[in-house]
């Protein structure tokens, strides 16, 4: 299965239309000075039919799209805005007019305002906000979505917007990062039950984001700091989710460490947390090296701009198919879960329009090009990958950097809105033309 992804922030604007509430996004772009905002973004919301033709023009199997959740639910919970529903009616019912299986994620990021006035992810209470919109959700569009992600990269959720303050809602407060990252898990094991509950056929997972992480050198204390960085990067969510509960390793360094509030996890809560899944969502993008004194930096290796050391995407990230395989392999001998779908992968690169009218991202095609042949290689070693999405569609909003990172098949003109399909996207089309066809 061949997809593109999107989520409604980086794309829909039309922020305070149609009765849609604030969001923690809306909130942060309109309070700190950012490059851009994502009260317009790409228009989708006013733009959906030509959206779609495009998603039907590159020929894919699936599309993977956030919902807005102040957009149904403007308070976070309670009344239910019917013109916010009634617009991803309109979009599932376009793809499924272009036989486009719809991927739904129910949270990318964007809480409600009133939510996080109240204590956002920090609350206990957050795992009942959110099993209630996803009931609400799976009410309306459960007839037609039988594909459901619950949460997208806790880790960045917790991790960007409560330790390091550069995500909404801009905190910085361990306990409160910690705390964050459970509920959210807690919410994605009970959101996945609510959604099982009525759809009887439905296929429910959640995509975690992953970084790939090797000594800088033979040391010991270079080997250590990776197995801290591991834990704090990847197994901290993927260990609870596969069962096997949080790590103890991690549990006691955050412990020892006054980070971990010992009344945070409860009787059951890893019970739920471990509510069997349908597929794991995998999110690659990079991987990195780890020297002692790093066990807590995400660790970008190059400079971000627009003519990057080669090797490495704009947003100086490594390229490194080799790592993507491995992580792969781990995933399905560490965590086996039955069926991995790559959710997003992609890389940032600015090429533009040029005279002849074209964007020749040669670039980007190289970039997913060694990535599908990585997850091809990782399938004939009998890793069950099922599906690969291309992150992203459009040329969107890439959160703090605004629209200067550009990781869309599609470009987008942000002053007029023009579309333009880039090399890399009848690349794309062609691929799946060739699957396809066997």
């Amino acid at each position: 299965m061949w997809g593109v992804g999107t989520s409604a922030y980086q794309i829909e604007g039309a922020w305070n239309e149609g009765g849609k509430g604030p969001s923690i996004w809306d909130t942060m772009a309109h309070t700190l000075p950012m490059v851009d905002t994502g009260d317009v973004a790409c228009d989708h919301y006013h733009r959906l039919e030509e959206d779609l033709d495009l998603l039907g023009e590159i020929g894919v199997d699936a599309y993977h799209f956030s919902i807005a959740w102040t957009r149904v639910l403007p308070e976070g919970t309670g009344e239910v805005n019917q013109t916010g529903l009634a617009f991803y009616d309109r979009l599932i019912d376009g793809l499924l007019d272009r036989d486009i299986e719809p991927w739904l994620t129910l949270y990318h990021w964007d809480l409600p305002q009133t939510l996080q006035d109240q204590g956002g992810w920090a609350n206990r209470r957050s795992v009942d906000w959110f099993t209630e919109y996803a009931s609400v959700m799976r009410d309306r569009l459960g007839d037609r979505v039988k594909n459901w992600i619950t949460i997208n990269e806790p880790w960045v959720i917790a991790t960007l917007g409560h330790l390091e303050g550069l995500f909404a809602p801009g905190l910085n407060d361990w306990p409160t990062t910690l705390a964050a990252a459970h509920h959210l898990l807690m919410a994605h094991g009970s959101a996945t039950a609510a959604i099982r509950e009525k759809v009887s056929d439905a296929n429910v997972g959640l995509s975690l984001d992953c970084r790939p992480a090797e000594p800088a050198s033979e040391s010991a204390s270079d080997i250590a700091a990776t197995r801290h960085f591991d834990g704090f990067r990847n197994r901290w969510y993927f260990d609870p989710v596969f069962g096997k509960g949080y790590p103890q390793d991690m549990v006691e360094a955050y412990q020892a460490l006054g980070r971990l509030d010992p009344g945070l996890i409860r009787p059951g809560d890893e019970e739920l947390i471990a509510t069997p899944i349908d597929f794991c969502g995998l999110n690659y993008y990079t991987s990195v090296r780890i020297a002692a004194g790093e066990e807590e930096q995400d660790n970008p290796e190059g400079p971000v701009g627009i003519n990057p050391p080669s090797g490495f995407t704009e947003m100086g990230w490594l390229v490194d198919p080799d790592a993507m395989e491995r992580f792969l392999l781990r995933v399905h001998q560490e965590w086996s879960p039955k069926s991995i779908v790559v959710t997003e992968n992609g890389a940032s690169y600015s090429d533009g329009p040029v005279p002849d009218g074209g964007v020749h991202d040669r670039r980007r095609i190289k970039y997913l090009d060694a990535h599908i042949d990585a997850v091809r290689s990782a399938r004939d070693r009998g890793v069950p990958v099922d599906g690969y999405f291309v992150w992203s569609f459009l040329d969107n909003l890439e959160w703090r950097a605004g629209y200067s990172q550009r990781f869309g098949l599609v470009w987008v003109d942000h002053p007029t809105q023009q579309r333009i399909l880039k090399d890399s996207a009848y690349w794309y089309k062609d691929l799946i033309e060739r699957y396809s066809s066997g």
